[in-house]
């Protein structure tokens, strides 16, 4: 209760026993004694009420209906530090942190390019010309519980001395450049190493003796482009039963492994496994096995869960599931574009579509290899981000020599794809297995 309420009450208090005439102040003090009896033990109520009540004012505020609903996700957005552990924790881990809606919020983004000096130019969207911002102020909320802001100080102490991967593809890569950009604000990071191709990055945070890193793969497992003429072709010989060596060995010394992928399977791709043609995806060939493309995915996620099980160090798994690309009247290639600034509405997802299809697939494997003992567990943002076309870079990704393309797969920074690292902390923070 604020000061102003109880001053006011006191006021109130105090005018009732003001109002009594002066003659009836002069009564004996016998006739008194019930009042002020019956006076103390309401105000003890009333105490009682005022030091173990949660918030009561602001609670009948808002039911009296003189805050709106967006007011209201602001106010408790404001409040989630000291809030949200006020819950059962039974109740908080129950809730499903991927089932909600987009909010506009007046809210701003965690950081700006001033703020964030490794946000790579082909994602900082405002600075390479767009004009519009509200994107920014669209926040997630789960329908039973509150998605606590990001604090990159708890994240921070909770992964001191830890070593952490994003294992995946370009827009892996673009989870670990957000979560970096977060984690800044509270430490500057040493940049310590990088590859010659800058596939494989590697951050150190001193203070909390904490390693981030990125390790790109296509496809988690063996995939080697064909060539015609010295050229690639796009076109991919995939061993479904051989994991990437380019993150296999370096997965034994991590504590935290953010798995991903999917984008690169998008393509005609030639299936072996035990070093046998199986079939291929999006071939024409007869005589071959046609496949739909959640089937390499699959085999794909199983080959690398396969492997992380028998490894003899318990890594803690987290699959970030398949983020799609939203490319409009064309793919990347043939003018396709992406050039909503608002997200769409929920009845706009296609819950038949491919990417959906995709995601329930890598759920599926998720479940399979956590009932034989993985640490694993998901970030599920397929059906967030579906809704999130606007949150592309589209042709503000500095495209100076592919004029005419437009990046619709990668996501602005800051953007939407801030969210998936409010959900990573939420799912570290509830789960401590991992």
């Amino acid at each position: 209760m604020s000061e102003k309420t109880k001053k006011s009450l006191s006021i109130l208090f105090l005018d009732r026993i003001n109002g009594y005439s002066k003659m009836e102040r002069c009564l004996n003090t016998a006739s008194m004694v019930p009042f002020v009896l019956t006076s103390l033990f309401i105000a003890s109520i009333f105490v009682v009420f005022l030091l173990y009540s949660p918030n009561p004012l602001s609670t009948m505020s808002i039911r009296g209906g003189s805050v709106t609903v967006e007011e209201h996700f602001q106010k408790q957005e404001e409040l989630v530090s000291t809030n949200s552990t006020s819950k059962p924790q039974k109740e908080q881990k129950s809730c499903d942190l991927f089932k909600g809606r987009w909010f506009d919020s007046s809210r701003g983004p965690y950081y700006t390019s001033s703020s964030c000096t490794t946000i790579p130019d082909t994602k900082n969207c405002l600075k390479q010309g767009r004009k519009d911002t509200h994107f920014l102020n669209w926040k997630w909320k789960p329908e039973e519980c509150e998605l606590p802001r990001f604090d990159p100080k708890t994240f921070l102490d909770m992964v001191r001395g830890k070593k952490m991967a994003f294992i995946g593809d370009s827009v892996s890569r673009n989870h670990m450049e957000s979560l970096l950009c977060l984690l800044s604000q509270e430490e500057t990071p040493n940049d310590i190493y990088k590859d010659s191709e800058d596939r494989f990055r590697k951050w150190f945070f001193p203070e909390h003796n904490f390693t981030l890193m990125s390790l790109w793969s296509r496809f988690l497992i063996v995939g080697e482009e064909r060539t015609v003429n010295g050229t690639g072709s796009s076109i991919f010989d995939m061993q479904l039963d051989k994991v990437d060596d380019y993150w296999a060995t370096q997965f034994p010394d991590l504590d935290y492994a953010i798995t991903s992928d999917g984008h690169w399977f998008f393509r005609v791709l030639y299936l072996h496994e035990a070093n046998k043609l199986i079939g291929c995806v999006y071939c024409h060939e007869p005589n071959i096995t046609h496949h739909d493309i959640d089937f390499p995915i699959r085999m794909a996620f199983r080959s690398a869960f396969r492997y992380m099980s028998n490894c003899d160090k318990r890594v803690a798994v987290l699959v970030r599931t398949f983020a799609p690309s939203h490319f409009e009247n064309g793919a990347w290639n043939t003018g396709g574009y992406c050039n909503r600034t608002s997200p769409m509405r929920e009845e706009e997802v296609d819950l038949e579509s491919v990417e959906w299809k995709v995601r329930n697939v890598q759920i599926q494997e998720v479940e399979r290899v956590r009932k034989e003992g993985l640490r694993i567990g998901e970030l599920d943002v397929t059906k967030a981000m579906m809704m999130r076309g606007d949150g592309h870079p589209g042709e503000y990704w500095g495209n100076k020599w592919m004029k005419g393309y437009n990046d619709c797969t990668h996501w602005c920074m800051p953007g939407p794809v801030d969210v998936w690292n409010e959900f990573l902390l939420a799912v570290l923070t509830r789960e401590p297995w991992l």
